[in-house]
């Protein structure tokens, strides 16, 4: 039985600039840093929700080389997602995390389930940050 997810994958160009960016700007902290050959299996945690690993993962092996390039090219055009990030304030995390440098591509705007803003990481994916409106009252 399957009693949760403990591992999700984000590609990116660079594993320690990426670890870097995912610990210095938003707040997550380092994971495992493993290398098995020509395999670097690179972690980060956010610390409310340990449970789960990002992988930080370099397009290559086990990837062949036409999907390797496939993923890298997407990143060079900004054309994959990342992750989802709830916060509790997106305005407020939004100015936070532009002082930091990081690069918006959508400022916070109100959706029908919450406030929404999407940025980038320094590997191009998209993440997106929700403050979600709390559920109506029944």
């Amino acid at each position: 039985m399957v009693t949760n997810i403990s591992l999700v994958t984000v590609y990116c160009l660079n594993q320690d600039e990426a670890r870097d960016f995912y610990v210095d700007r938003l707040g997550f902290e380092p994971g495992q840093d493993v290398t098995m050959g020509e395999f670097r299996w690179v972690t980060v945690r956010h610390p409310n929700q340990p449970e789960l690993d990002v992988v930080l993962m370099k397009p290559g092996p086990p990837l062949d080389d036409e999907a390797a390039g496939f993923i890298r090219r997407q990143l060079g055009k900004g054309g994959l997602g990342g992750l989802g990030l709830r916060v509790d304030d997106c305005r407020k995390t939004h100015a936070e995390l532009a002082a930091k440098g990081v690069e918006f591509v959508q400022e916070p705007e109100d959706r029908p389930y919450g406030v929404e803003a999407v940025l980038r990481d320094n590997s191009g994916n998209w993440l997106v940050i929700v403050q979600p409106f709390a559920p109506p009252a029944y």
